[in-house]
């Protein structure tokens, strides 16, 4: 038992490892090349693209093994959801990361595990206790004493995608949860899918948010910081092809909410790095910010771990039942079934 426990954690532990750095590679190249694009989604979609054609390449040469490549009908309703937000969960980090400074970008998104929490409790009935609920309020306080004490100018629709990213990411992540059973429960097929579904989703949102003339000029070769695109898209596709096996892995093996915390520590690392690699300024009030959602992460990591080790509730006294209620609880637990 104690072994498979100890498996367990070294398993979790590497999953969420490799996610942080593969995620942190992929900020700090997105910013270098949203720096100097007018076409965030084509650069989505050309990361999209990408991974697609290596997940071919890496299966061709039988490296990796992906169970599942057919695209049906009933492939494409049990996916739907986990793709639409993965879309727009991305669009609007793109967005977000776009507008703001690096060393902001964990700030904006400051709102994420706030609503993991929410999602989860609603979506999954996963219901927290009032210390998670207290670690959320400092996490929570953090985003606010970022948008409102910063003595530095910050971008509003910065701060509008990035609340906007961190719900969207969320409901991802929960939605994702129940879309490995469509996938038979592969980690590989799940991460083909979603770079597959999701490029070709992103094409309507390309040409209806006027992107075309900037995509035309990239195409052409013509476009200010030309090779700064496609050295980054090659980069970030190449390192996307991990973070989207790594993201589903770090989901498929915590829960929802670990996924997030992990997300929130990358952010806090990308802060810094904004600092050293960008030039950003990190303002006394941006600094509170980080420290803050960084506090209340970490309270909340060490809350899970104490509540993790509680021993089981004593079983309650007998309580009669009324037939009514019995079955009601019956239907319910075939439903989740």
């Amino acid at each position: 038992m104690s072994e498979m426990s100890t498996t367990n954690r070294t398993q979790v532990a590497g999953t969420v490892t490799f996610y942080l750095v593969a995620a942190l590679a992929m900020v700090m190249i997105n910013k270098w090349v949203l720096n100097v694009t007018t076409a965030p989604l084509f650069f989505l979609f050309a990361q999209f693209i990408i991974a697609v054609i290596l997940f071919y390449f890496f299966h061709a040469l039988k490296i990796i093994t992906l169970p599942m490549m057919r695209v049906d009908v009933p492939i494409l309703k049990g996916l739907a959801s986990t793709v639409i937000f993965n879309v727009l969960a991305l669009s609007t980090s793109n967005y977000s990361l776009k507008f703001v400074d690096a060393s902001f970008y964990q700030v904006a998104r400051g709102l994420l595990l706030p609503f993991t929490i929410l999602t989860s409790y609603v979506m999954l009935q996963t219901r927290p206790s009032y210390r998670i609920l207290l670690s959320c309020s400092i996490v929570t306080s953090g985003f606010f004493t970022g948008v409102f004490l910063d003595s530095t100018q910050v971008s509003a629709l910065g701060i509008f995608f990035g609340a906007s990213s961190s719900l969207l990411s969320a409901l991802h992540a929960s939605v994702m949860k129940r879309g490995f059973e469509v996938v038979e429960g592969s980690a590989l097929s799940m991460s083909w899918y979603s770079n597959l579904l999701s490029s070709v989703l992103l094409v309507p949102f390309i040409i209806v948010l006027g992107e075309g003339p900037a995509v035309l000029e990239l195409l052409s070769g013509r476009a200010e910081g030309f090779w700064t695109f496609v050295i980054g898209s090659v980069a970030t596709g190449s390192v996307g092809f991990l973070l989207s096996i790594a993201s589903v892995l770090s989901i498929k093996v915590t829960s929802p909410i670990t996924h997030m915390i992990s997300s929130a520590i990358r952010g806090v690392a990308a802060s810094v790095l904004g600092v050293t690699l960008f030039g950003d300024i990190l303002t006394l009030g941006r600094m509170w910010a980080i420290l803050i959602i960084l506090g209340g992460s970490i309270y909340y990591t060490w809350i899970k771990h104490i509540e993790s080790l509680a021993p089981a509730p004593p079983l309650r006294q007998y309580e009669q039942v009324a037939m009514e209620e019995l079955e009601e609880g019956i239907d319910k637990e075939q439903i989740k079934a």
